[in-house]
């Protein structure tokens, strides 16, 4: 259970639509789910989705697709939806056998199963990609933004280098609630964007790029020094960061 339930159910108690004994023995089955579960690798936050609105996501980077598969089991095993990042296709395998209807995307590198009821973001989050080759990042970013609850529009391949094509998407920008702006190379496309837009634009600075863009630090450092308003940066490549923070602000009421 998270927020949007436990407020959900004590608004039924209060409508009268739901008897109080039976959300007492609901709430003490939920109260009874122990906090975290040590599985000796990887110790399982299970109250993530009650304190943050949004089950605890699995860093799929430097487990092996046992331990992987092993963590997805335990999670989903308690009604609580699946997002996996940093992920390969070895480990899908591995998941799938114990949660058959889990999704994978390669591009992504991020495995997901849904269930439950996920709390609705209020508008929509854009994701905008400067060129084809950051759309690893970006898409990553949009999965995890989509599972968390979120309408995604996609708007790939507005770099810098062809403004006519963010330009005739001014309508989709100006709808957005929040933006997420992925880039590599010089890493101007969030400046360009926040200058265009009131919402927030979160910066994603991707590793794409020839020598001197040094895996992305180039892009990082243009993108915290942008003289646009209402930018923020998160790390290099960190899609999934981006969505969350995203998320988080289209969730506020």
């Amino acid at each position: 259970m998270n927020r949007a339930g436990l407020r959900a159910l004590l608004d039924q108690v209060r409508e009268g639509a739901l008897a109080p004994e039976a959300a007492e023995a609901l709430l003490l089955g939920e109260l009874s789910r122990p906090a975290f579960e040590d599985l000796g690798f990887a110790r399982i936050d299970h109250h993530r989705a009650l304190r943050q609105g949004f089950p605890e996501v699995v860093l799929g980077q430097g487990k092996s697709p046992d331990q992987i598969a092993a963590i997805a089991e335990r999670i989903v095993a308690l009604g609580d939806s699946l997002l996996v990042t940093r992920t390969t296709r070895e480990a899908y395998e591995q998941v799938r056998r114990r949660v058959p209807d889990a999704a994978f995307s390669e591009q992504a590198g991020v495995i997901t199963f849904r269930q439950g009821d996920q709390p609705r973001g209020r508008g929509t989050i854009l994701v905008a990609a400067a060129g084809t080759s950051d759309l690893p990042v970006a898409e990553e970013a949009a999965i995890t933004a989509d599972i968390m609850g979120n309408d995604v529009d996609r708007l790939y391949d507005v770099g810098v280098a062809g403004l006519h094509r963010l330009l005739s998407a001014g309508d989709r920008l100006a709808a957005a609630r929040v933006l997420i702006v992925v880039a590599g190379m010089e890493g101007a496309l969030p400046s360009v964007v926040g200058g265009l837009v009131q919402a927030p634009v979160i910066a994603v600075p991707t590793s794409v790029g020839y020598g001197a863009s040094f895996q992305g630090l180039t892009a990082l450092l243009a993108m915290l020094n942008s003289c646009a308003t209402g930018v923020a940066v998160v790390n290099i490549d960190n899609g999934f960061g981006a969505a969350a923070i995203a998320s988080a602000i289209n969730h506020l009421e």
